[in-house]
C-alpha cells in the first residue's frame, strides 16, 4: 500500500538527510522541476548514496527523471542506485516510454527491475491515457501533472478544471490494472490543510490508491485518508464472514445491515482487507 509519496529535491542535502524520518510510504527523489539546471548533474550523481539512505526505514524510493536529453542517463543512475521505480515526466505517447524501458533492460542488475510511473501533463496525453497505460510491462502507475496540464490548457489549476482530466487518467490506470495516484486538485497549495484533507478522502472514495505531496506536513494526512479506519475494517470482516455463512446456507445474495449484498460488495470488502494487509475470514 502506497498512501503517500513525498517529493524530495535530490539536490538538497538538508532535505535528503531527513527524508527517511517523514513517515511517507514512498519518496520521490526529484531530478526535474525541483532542481536548478546547473545542479542537475550533481543531483544525479548524489543518487548513488541518496537512494539507499532515504529508503532505510522501508519507504519505496522513486526517482523523477528529466525529460529529453537527460532522461536516459538519469534513468541509468536511478536504476544503478537501486531505486524501486522512476517517475517519467511529460509522457505524451507510448513512444516516450519505449527508449527508457529498453535502456533499463540494458543496465539493470540481476533481481532489480525498476518500475515506471508515467506522468501525463498535457491534453493529448490525457486523451491517449489508455494507450499509454498499455505501453510497457514496467508500468506501475499513472499520475496527472496538475500544474503542467493546466498551463498546457491555458487554464488555472482549480479543482473544477482538473477534475475531469484526472478522472480520465484514473480510469485508464484502473482499466489497465495499474496504481493511480493523485488528488482531484493541485498539490501545490500545501498550506490548505483542510482542503487537502477533504480532497484526499474524496480521492480514496473514487478509488485512488494514494497521492503525491510536496511538503512533509501532508504525509500524515495522506496516510490517514488513504488507509481504512478500524470501523471500516471491522465492518469488512463482518460482511465477509456473513457472506461465508450465507454461502454455507446455500444463499447467493443476502441482507447485511439492512441492505442487500451480492458478489461485488463482498469483493470490495475483501479488497479493503487486502489493502490493509489482512486476511479475509473464511
Amino acid at each position: 500500500m502506497i498512501r503517500s509519496l513525498l517529493y524530495v529535491p535530490a539536490s538538497s542535502e538538508k532535505f535528503l538527510a531527513h527524508a527517511h524520518e517523514r513517515g511517507a510510504d514512498a519518496l520521490i527523489l526529484d531530478l526535474e522541476d525541483a532542481v536548478a539546471p546547473h545542479e542537475k548533474l550533481a543531483a544525479r550523481a548524489r543518487l548513488r548514496d541518496a537512494v539507499p539512505s532515504v529508503g532505510r526505514n522501508g519507504a519505496k524510493v522513486f526517482v523523477r527523471i528529466n525529460a529529453g536529453e537527460l532522461a536516459l542517463d538519469d534513468a541509468q543512475a536511478a536504476c544503478r542506485a537501486g531505486a524501486f521505480g522512476l517517475f517519467v515526466p511529460k509522457v505524451r505517447s507510448p513512444a516516450d516510454l519505449t527508449p527508457i524501458d529498453a535502456h533499463l533492460s540494458r543496465v539493470e542488475r540481476a533481481g532489480k527491475r525498476p518500475v515506471l510511473v508515467a506522468m501525463l501533463e498535457d491534453p493529448g496525453a490525457v486523451l491517449d491515457a489508455r494507450e499509454i497505460a498499455a505501453a510497457s510491462a514496467r508500468l506501475f502507475a499513472l499520475v496527472t501533472g496538475s500544474e503542467d496540464l493546466a498551463t498546457a490548457m491555458g487554464a488555472e489549476p482549480t479543482p473544477e478544471v482538473l477534475r475531469m482530466p484526472k478522472l480520465v487518467v484514473h480510469l485508464a490506470a484502473k482499466a489497465a490494472g495499474l496504481f493511480s495516484f493523485g488528488l482531484l486538485r493541485s498539490v501545490a497549495d500545501f498550506r490548505d490543510v483542510d482542503g487537502v484533507t477533504r480532497a484526499a478522502r474524496e480521492a480514496r472514495r473514487f478509488g485512488f490508491d494514494g497521492a503525491t505531496c510536496v511538503h512533509p506536513s501532508l504525509v500524515p494526512i495522506l496516510n490517514a485518508a488513504f488507509a481504512a479506519t478500524a470501523e471500516e475494517i471491522a465492518r469488512a470482516h463482518a460482511l465477509v464472514a456473513a457472506y461465508a455463512a450465507a454461502q454455507a446456507a446455500g444463499q447467493g445474495a443476502f441482507v447485511f445491515e439492512g441492505k442487500m449484498v451480492d458478489a461485488p460488495v463482498v469483493a470490495r470488502a475483501r479488497a479493503l482487507l487486502a489493502r490493509a494487509g489482512l486476511q479475509p475470514p473464511g
